[in-house]
C-alpha cells in the first residue's frame, strides 16, 4: 500500500505551504527515515526572502535534520531500523576527480534532488525523508534533536578549521557572533586556542559571553583597537570572517597579524560583498586567504563525534522555541528575524 509524507514547499518567495505526496519507493541501499527534527539554515529562510531565487521551486528544503529510521533497502548493512541519525547531504557523481578523493562537495556534476513528481530539496521539513544508507550519520540518542540538527553545519565549520591549521595557545578572532561564527569559536576552543568573538547584536554578545566566550561589541568600539587591547598591542594569529559583509573582510586585514596571519573567509553574502585588495599587502605581509565551503565525508564523522561525546556543546544556538511542521511559515518568519539563532521544526506535529 502506497504512504503518503507531509512536507512543507516554497512555491515563491515568502509563501511555504503544506503538501502531501507519495513516499519514494526504497532501492537495495536506500533507507526511509522518519524525521524528527529540522533547523532552519540561513540557505532555507534566504530563498523564503527571495535572496536565492537561484536554487528553484517548489522547493521542499531542510538540510540541517535528523530522524529514526524506519525502513532500510533489501541489501543496507550499515544501519538498522531504530537508528537515530543526521545525514551527509553533499552527494557526488563518484566518478569525477574530486569524488575520486572523497570530495563530494566540490562535485562537478552532482545529482539533482529533485523526486519524480518534480519537487527539489532534500526533504528535511517533510514527515519522512529517503537517503541512501552512505548518506547515514550515526548519532547519539541522548542528543536533543535541536542539538542533533547541527551535523551539517559543524561539519562545514570542521573544514574550514582544518584548512586554517589553528594550533593550540594561538589567538584567533572571530567576526561575527550568529550560529556559524558560535560554531567556529566553539570549534577553534575546543582545539586549544584563545578566541575573541567581535559582534553588534546584543543578544549575540550577550549569547557569547554565556558560552564563555571574550567579545568586542563593534557597535561600541573599533574591533580592530579591541583586538589590540585584550592581546596586549598584538593582532591576532588567525581571523575568521563569519559575516558576509565587505566591513568584516576589510577588518580582517586589519586584525590579523602583520606577518604570516591567516583569514579564513567563512561567509557568503548576498549580493556578494566587494572589497578593495592590496595585493602588494598580501605578498609583504605573507598573508594567507583561505576560502571554505561545504564538507567532506571525514569532516560528518568527525563533527558527529564532537556531538555526540559533548566535545561541542550547542545547545545555546538552539533558539528555545519550537514550531510545528504546520506552522512552516511562522517559522521561515521567526528564523529570519535579525538576531536568532537555528530554529527548530518538529516534524512529526
Amino acid at each position: 500500500m502506497e504512504r503518503l509524507r507531509r512536507f512543507a514547499c516554497l512555491t515563491k518567495k515568502g509563501c511555504s505551504e503544506i503538501m502531501e505526496g507519495l513516499i519514494p519507493e526504497l532501492g537495495p541501499h536506500d533507507v526511509l527515515i522518519r524525521n524528527t527534527a529540522c533547523n532552519i539554515c540561513t540557505t532555507d529562510y534566504g530563498q523564503w526572502l527571495g535572496l536565492r531565487e537561484h536554487q528553484g521551486y517548489p522547493m521542499v528544503g531542510g538540510h540541517e535534520g535528523c530522524g529514526v529510521i524506519e525502513k532500510t533497502g533489501e541489501e543496507v548493512t550499515t544501519c538498522a531500523a531504530g537508528d537515530f541519525v543526521g545525514i551527509n547531504v553533499y552527494k557526488g557523481c563518484g566518478t569525477c576527480a574530486h569524488c575520486r578523493k572523497g570530495e563530494f562537495s566540490q562535485c562537478v556534476n552532482p545529482p539533482k534532488l529533485i523526486t519524480e513528481d518534480g519537487y527539489l530539496g532534500e526533504f528535511g521539513f517533510a514527515t519522512h525523508a529517503v537517503w541512501d544508507e552512505y548518506s547515514v550519520i550515526q548519532m547519539n540518542p541522548r542528543l536533543e534533536p535541536g542539538c542533533a540538527n547541527f551535523l551539517e553545519p559543524l561539519a562545514t565549520v570542521v573544514k574550514g578549521l582544518k584548512k586554517l591549521r589553528l594550533a593550540p595557545f594561538e589567538t584567533v578572532a572571530v567576526i561575527g557572533g550568529g550560529t556559524m561564527g558560535m560554531l567556529n569559536a566553539l570549534e577553534a576552543r575546543a582545539l586549544g586556542t584563545r578566541v575573541i568573538v567581535s559582534e553588534l547584536n546584543p543578544k549575540k554578545l550577550e549569547t557569547a559571553r554565556k558560552i564563555g566566550f571574550e567579545t568586542i561589541d563593534s557597535g561600541q568600539k573599533d574591533p580592530v583597537k579591541g583586538i589590540r587591547e585584550l592581546t596586549g598591542g598584538k593582532e591576532a594569529d588567525a581571523v575568521i570572517v563569519a559575516v558576509g559583509a565587505a566591513q568584516a573582510n576589510e577588518q580582517a586585514f586589519e586584525m590579523v597579524k602583520n606577518i604570516d596571519g591567516r583569514i579564513l573567509q567563512f561567509a557568503a553574502g548576498y549580493p556578494a560583498p566587494v572589497t578593495q585588495i592590496d595585493w602588494n599587502s598580501i605578498h609583504y605581509r605573507r598573508l594567507e586567504l583561505i576560502g571554505t565551503y561545504g564538507a567532506d565525508a571525514e569532516d560528518f564523522t568527525d563533527a558527529a563525534m564532537m556531538l555526540n561525546t559533548g566535545i561541542v556543546d550547542v545547545s545555546e544556538l538552539v533558539e528555545p522555541k519550537r514550531y510545528p511542521l504546520t506552522e512552516m511559515q511562522k517559522a521561515f518568519e521567526a528564523a529570519a528575524t535579525p538576531g536568532m539563532y537555528r530554529v527548530c521544526v518538529e516534524c512529526q506535529k
